[in-house]
C-alpha cells in the first residue's frame, strides 16, 4: 500500500499528540517535514528515513513526501498545530493528482488558536475568526479587508504570524483596524511558545497590544465587545445567561 499521512503535531511535545497522530508516527517508515518541526517529532525519528527542507520550500517538501510514498514507503508529512490550518494538507492534496496510487490521510492536531485559547481561559467561546498577518502569500490589502470584516462582525479574533523581523508594524496596523470597531480597553492576550520551553502569556488591552513586541512564535487573541477578563482569564460569553 502506498500511503502518506499528513500529521498535525499540535503545539509541541508528545502530551499534545492525539492517539491517531502517535500511531501514524510510529507506523511510518519516512518522516518528512520542515527542519524545525523534526525537533517536535524527535521521539519518533529513530530508525526512520528523514526528509527535510527549509522554510520557503514547502511545495518541494510535499512533492518529496509524495514521491517517497509512491515508492511504497509509508510516509508521514509532519506539521505543527493542525495539518489543515496553515499546514501542508492543502498543497499535498493539490499535488496528489500527480500520484494517483498514493492514499492520503490527513490527521488533525491541536492548532495554536485552540491551545493558546486554553491557556488564556475561554476567549473563543463564541464565533471567532482566525487570521494570519503574514503577507508572504496573501496580499496585505486582503488581510486588511478580513480584519475589518471580522471587526465589523464582532468576532473574537485570533492572529497568527503577528510580527516578524521584516514585518514590525503589522500587529499595530491590525490593531488600528480593529480599533474602528472596538474600544481601547477591549481585553486581549497573547501566548508565546505554546506547550514548549519558554512558554509565557500576557493579558493586556487592545490599546496596549498595539504597542506590544511579539514574534512569530506568538499567537494573539483580541476579544469581541462582550469579552471580559475574569481574574487571570479571558472569557467571551456564549449567551447562556440570556436564556435564563
Amino acid at each position: 500500500m502506498k500511503r502518506l499521512y499528513v500529521v498535525g503535531l499540535g503545539p509541541g511535545g508528545t502530551d499534545y499528540l492525539t492517539p491517531q497522530a502517535r500511531k501514524a508516527l510510529e507506523d511510518c517508515e519516512v518522516l518528512c517535514g520542515y527542519t524545525t518541526y523534526m525537533d517536535l517529532a524527535a521521539d519518533f525519528t529513530a530508525g526512520k528515513e528523514l526528509v527535510t527542507t527549509p522554510m520557503t520550500q514547502e511545495l518541494e517538501r510535499c512533492r518529496l513526501a509524495l514521491e517517497k510514498a509512491n515508492e511504497g514507503k509509508t510516509t508521514a508529512m509532519i506539521c505543527s498545530g493542525d495539518a489543515g490550518v496553515y499546514g501542508m494538507a492543502g498543497p499535498v492534496l493539490e499535488l496528489s493528482v500527480q500520484f494517483p496510487e498514493v492514499e492520503i490521510e490527513v490527521i488533525p492536531g491541536v492548532t495554536a488558536a485552540l491551545s493558546g485559547a486554553a491557556v488564556l481561559g475561554a476567549p473563543l467561546m463564541h464565533d471567532f475568526a482566525v487570521i494570519s498577518l503574514s503577507d508572504l502569500l496573501t496580499p496585505w490589502d486582503v488581510i486588511e479587508k478580513r480584519l475589518d470584516c471580522a471587526g465589523a462582525g464582532d468576532f473574537s479574533v485570533c492572529l497568527y504570524n503577528p510580527m516578524s523581523k521584516k514585518r514590525r508594524d503589522h500587529l499595530r496596523r491590525a490593531c488600528d483596524i480593529l480599533l474602528k470597531h472596538r474600544t481601547p480597553d477591549t481585553p486581549c492576550g497573547w501566548v508565546r511558545n505554546i506547550g514548549r520551553d519558554g512558554h509565557e502569556k500576557r493579558l493586556l488591552t487592545l490599546a496596549h497590544l498595539r504597542e506590544a513586541e511579539v514574534d512569530m512564535f506568538t499567537t494573539v487573541f483580541i476579544g469581541s465587545t462582550s469579552t471580559r477578563q475574569i481574574g487571570e482569564n479571558l472569557v467571551t460569553p456564549r449567551g447562556y445567561e440570556g436564556k435564563k
